[in-house]
């Protein structure tokens, strides 16, 4: 006949909640709220850093804000070097070749493409590179290659270049430096960090080539600090004219040779150096050995009885009837198994489970049943329900699917 489960009865009366429960119902209902202004907090760190180092009138001799270098045109100009401003390569190069005794000051570098940069090349005269891309240094500047960032603001000459001692010390605030390989030849290096330089300055191709790694000292905001001023004075004043290059934006289509470093921003390049490190010094902090298990008496004495309802109140404040029922059932075929003569080894083994239910079938009926008498109460089907069957979908269920295996283990153990 089919087995029904009782009633749970005044056993699963409700308790008052314990402070861990109450805690743990305000956890679950404000971690969508925190989940969700940490992400608002991620998002903003990402837009930080993707948001543009310098703007687009960064290093403009024509522009009197901030990024702007017009007071250096200027002050420039005063001093008998007059500046011509170029807002394309092909332009710049023309007047390269129209005007006598000039040094080429190209900045903004990234907006140039690999053809421009080869118009440049070609064209005469010094020139003075101002924050110059990987490409602009290949092209233009063979054997000097970018080193990394530099954090040291204010930094000395350290160097015999004549434009550098003069403006002793500079104040860089973003600064790239740099690495000159033996095929650049013979160069000067000043402003160390790590014996690599912010400015290089060396001949290529029968012309003076200077490499500044920032344009901070040339802006209008900086240029007072220190020795900017003179030290800007001193690389673009250092002929009777100058031909400033500040290119256009490109046109779409044209800007693919940039690399993948050019096109990632420096922020999100140091956010991810520091999430690499963060997740190497968790690997090496996990993976840390531990010592052999140490054993301690107890300092007080604790009954098996409140272990169990101990335990037993933890799955019931999770709701985890799955879990208490294989405990129960798990339990049961560890005091069932060894007195049905089969190896203990079974008890916790799926494969065996028709081979126990078979054999505790058998235990309590050694004969089939009668013609036209009562079906058998623990037939095959109601033993592998208890022992193996589905987690009970309610409290009332687990406390059935309990005394179900207490009544099928006292058959068992009676017979």
């Amino acid at each position: 006949m089919t087995t029904t489960l009782p009633d749970p009865g005044p056993s699963l009366t409700a308790e008052p909640p314990s402070a861990g429960q109450i805690a743990t119902r305000r956890w679950r209902r404000w971690r969508g709220v925190l989940l969700f202004v940490l992400v608002l907090a991620l998002l903003g760190l990402v837009l930080a850093a993707l948001r543009p180092r310098v703007q687009a009138q960064y290093l403009d001799p024509e522009t009197a804000n901030r990024d702007g270098a017009r007071a250096l045109a200027q002050i420039v100009g005063q001093h008998g070097t007059q500046v011509t401003v170029s807002r394309s390569a092909a332009d710049a190069a023309d007047r390269m070749r129209t005007t006598p005794d000039a040094v080429l000051v190209i900045v903004r570098a990234e907006r140039l493409t690999g053809p421009q940069l080869d118009t440049l090349r070609s064209a005469p005269g010094d020139l003075l590179l101002v924050e110059p891309t990987r490409i602009a240094l290949a092209k233009l500047v063979p054997g000097v290659e970018q080193a990394g960032a530099a954090s040291q603001n204010v930094v000395t000459p350290q160097c015999a270049l004549t434009a550098a001692t003069q403006a002793g010390d500079v104040g860089f605030d973003y600064s790239m430096t740099y690495a000159v390989t033996a095929q650049a030849g013979p160069a000067t290096a000043c402003y160390p960090e790590e014996k690599h330089p912010r400015l290089v300055q060396l001949p290529v191709n029968g012309r003076t080539v200077t490499v500044l790694g920032s344009g901070g000292p040339l802006t209008n905001a900086q240029l007072l600090d220190r020795g900017n001023a003179a030290l800007g004075m001193n690389l673009v004043g250092s002929r009777p004219n100058a031909v400033w290059l500040i290119p256009g934006l490109p046109e779409q289509g044209t800007g693919g040779d940039k690399t993948f470093q050019d096109l990632v921003p420096f922020g999100v390049k140091l956010a991810v150096l520091q999430l690499l490190i963060a997740v190497v010094l968790v690997a090496l902090w996990r993976s840390r050995r531990l010592g052999p298990v140490v054993t301690e008496p107890l300092p007080v004495i604790v009954r098996s009885a409140e272990t169990v309802e101990g335990r037993a109140r933890l799955y019931r404040a999770q709701h985890a009837r799955d879990r208490a029922a294989d405990a129960l059932r798990a339990g049961a075929r560890e005091r069932l198994v060894p007195r049905l003569g089969l190896p203990r080894s079974l008890a916790q083994d799926p494969a065996a489970a028709q081979e126990i239910v078979t054999a505790i079938a058998g235990r309590l009926y050694s004969t089939a049943p009668a013609p036209g008498t009562r079906p058998r109460q623990w037939d095959e089907t109601t033993i592998g329900f208890a022992l193996y069957g589905p987690a009970p979908a309610d409290d009332a269920g687990l406390v059935g699917l309990s005394d179900l295996l207490d009544d099928l283990e006292r058959q068992v153990l009676g017979s």
